[in-house]
C-alpha cells in the first residue's frame, strides 16, 4: 500500500476527532451537575451596605503577603494616602461599588470571585492552574502552574479574573475566600469578619440559602424575590440579595445552564494528553514536508531544462 495523499490524512485525523469528541459526549450525557450545598460561601445583602469599603481594606490586609495585593491611588490623591481602585484588578480582589437608578434609587454592591459551583475559568484551564475543592467549593489559582493563556478571564461569566499586566512576572488575581489566611486561622473570610453592618454573611451554602430565603418572606416589599447565585450557571457559592434589580447593579443576567460542561469537554477530550495539538501539528507538518518536496522537484525539473537548453545552444 502506498502512502496516504493529504486528502486520506485529512480524513483519517477528522474520523479520528471526530470518535473522541463522540466517546467524551456519550461519557458525560450521564454526568449531572448537582449542587453541593455543604461548601462554603458568602451572601451578600446589598440593603445591609452602607459602603464603608472595610471589606476591601481587610482583603487587602489579609492577604498582603498572599498576592501582592497592591494599594492603587486615587487620582485626586497626589500623596497616595487613599486606595481606590476603580474596578477589580491584579492588586484588587473584592470591590464595592454604587449604582444609582433615580434619586430614590441607589445600592452599593460588592464584587468578588463568586466560587461557582461548575466554574468555567477551571474547565478551560489547559494545565491545571484553577482548580476547585470538593469540600470547601473554593475556586484557587496556582501561579507555579498557570502558563499565562488567560482563558480563565474569557469564561468567566462575571468577568472576575483579573491579570497583572503591570508585572514583570504576572499571575492572574481573583479572591480566594482567605483560604491560606483568614480562613485557615479565624474560620472566616477576612471581608465578612471587618463587615460592620452584617451585610456579608459566611457559612454553608445550606445555611446562606436558608438565611436569603427567610429574608425574602419576612420583608417582601424589600428585596427582588430572586436570590442571585442560587441556580446561575448552576449556581454559585457567593449568593446576592437585593433591593435593586440585578442587572442595575452590574451584575449579568444568566440562565442555570452550565457552560462549563461543554468547555470540559473540549479540553478533556481534544486537549487531553494532546492528541489534538499533536495531530494538529502533525497535519501542517504533512502538508509542508510535502510541498518543500513539491518545489524541490519543480526546481530539479527547471535545472535539468535550463542545463539542456544550454547543452543545446553550445551545440
Amino acid at each position: 500500500m502506498g502512502k496516504p495523499s493529504r486528502r486520506q490524512f485529512f480524513k483519517i485525523m477528522g474520523a479520528t476527532g471526530a470518535a473522541l469528541l463522540a466517546g467524551r459526549g456519550r461519557a458525560s450525557a450521564s454526568e449531572e451537575h448537582s449542587v453541593n450545598n455543604e461548601t462554603v460561601g458568602m451572601l451578600y445583602d446589598a440593603t445591609k451596605c452602607v459602603g464603608c469599603k472595610a471589606c476591601m481594606s481587610a482583603c487587602k490586609r489579609v492577604n498582603s503577603d498572599y498576592g501582592s495585593l497592591a494599594y492603587e491611588q486615587a487620582k485626586f490623591d497626589k500623596d497616595g494616602l487613599w486606595d481606590a481602585p476603580q474596578d477589580l484588578s491584579g492588586s484588587t480582589r473584592t470591590l464595592i461599588k454604587l449604582f444609582k437608578e433615580s434619586e430614590k434609587s441607589w445600592s452599593y454592591v460588592k464584587y468578588s470571585c463568586m466560587h461557582c459551583q461548575k466554574p468555567s475559568c477551571v474547565s478551560v484551564c489547559p494545565v491545571s492552574a484553577m482548580t476547585r475543592d470538593k469540600i470547601t467549593g473554593t475556586v484557587d489559582y496556582n501561579k507555579n502552574t498557570c502558563i499565562g493563556c488567560r482563558y480563565c478571564q474569557i469564561a468567566c461569566a462575571f468577568n472576575i479574573p483579573k491579570f497583572q499586566w503591570d508585572k514583570a512576572i504576572p499571575q492572574i488575581v481573583k479572591c480566594d475566600m482567605c483560604k491560606d489566611t483568614n480562613l485557615v486561622k479565624k474560620g472566616i473570610t477576612g471581608c465578612a469578619e471587618a463587615c460592620p453592618t452584617g451585610a456579608i454573611m459566611f457559612g454553608k451554602r445550606k445555611e446562606l440559602l436558608a438565611e436569603a430565603q427567610k429574608r425574602l418572606l419576612e420583608n417582601p416589599g424589600i428585596y427582588v424575590n430572586h436570590i442571585y447565585g442560587e441556580q446561575e450557571v448552576g449556581g454559585t457559592n457567593h449568593l446576592y440579595l437585593s433591593a435593586m434589580p440585578f442587572d442595575k447593579l452590574g451584575l449579568p443576567i444568566l440562565t442555570k445552564d452550565v457552560p462549563a460542561e461543554f468547555s470540559e469537554k473540549i479540553q478533556h477530550t481534544i486537549y487531553k494528553g494532546f492528541i489534538a495539538p499533536v495531530a494538529l501539528y502533525g497535519t501542517l507538518c504533512f502538508v509542508a514536508l510535502k510541498n518543500m518536496k513539491g518545489h524541490e522537484s519543480e526546481d530539479k525539473k527547471n535545472r535539468t531544462e535550463d542545463a539542456k537548453e544550454g547543452s543545446d545552444h553550445g551545440a
